[in-house]
């Protein structure tokens, strides 16, 4: 069977370390290991690290950096600029994400314009959730991306196999 290409958002990588949330952090450990830890198929972007480097608390932002590193993630293009910001810009006026949460729509289209499998994240507000994940995909089909492309959480992904 074929390894699900997986591109994780930055919550994901910030849920390694939340003091304040430990279920999700709990998670979130059990799906590095169980998940990302060996694998060459999960990914983070260039987005994730500039995401990253906007961290206030330096100690923070190099545990985030570090996780990054010593699991190896892979980095999807952000290539070609041009296309993944007309298609986040698509989901933007299409009221799917708020222009608020612009990071958010780019990181839909990267992972629609590299044609993963899934896109992992722990915001239910802007992404993991199925009227969002429904409401993309008329767009991306609308424009020419027809590869599926679920939108759900590490627990999700865990449960799939």
């Amino acid at each position: 069977m074929k390894r699900l290409r997986l591109y994780l958002d930055t919550s994901v990588i910030n849920f390694l370390h939340a003091d304040d949330a430990p279920e999700k952090r709990e998670a979130t450990v059990k799906f590095f290991e169980q998940v990302v830890q060996g694998s060459e198929s999960v990914f983070v972007s260039q987005l994730v690290l500039r995401e990253i480097e906007r961290t206030p608390d330096p100690a923070r932002r190099a545990m985030l950096l570090k996780a990054i590193r010593e699991n190896r993630l892979g980095f999807l293009p952000v290539e070609p600029v041009t296309e993944v910001r007309e298609l986040a810009k698509a989901y933007l006026q299409a009221g799917i994400i708020p222009a608020r949460a612009e990071d958010d729509a780019v990181h839909v289209a990267i992972a629609t314009v590299n044609e993963v499998d899934v896109l992992v994240s722990w915001n239910f507000k802007h992404l993991a959730n199925v009227h969002r994940e429904r409401r993309i995909a008329v767009v991306n089909e609308s424009l020419g991306y027809v590869y599926p492309l679920r939108i759900t959480s590490p627990l999700e992904v865990m449960n799939y196999g």
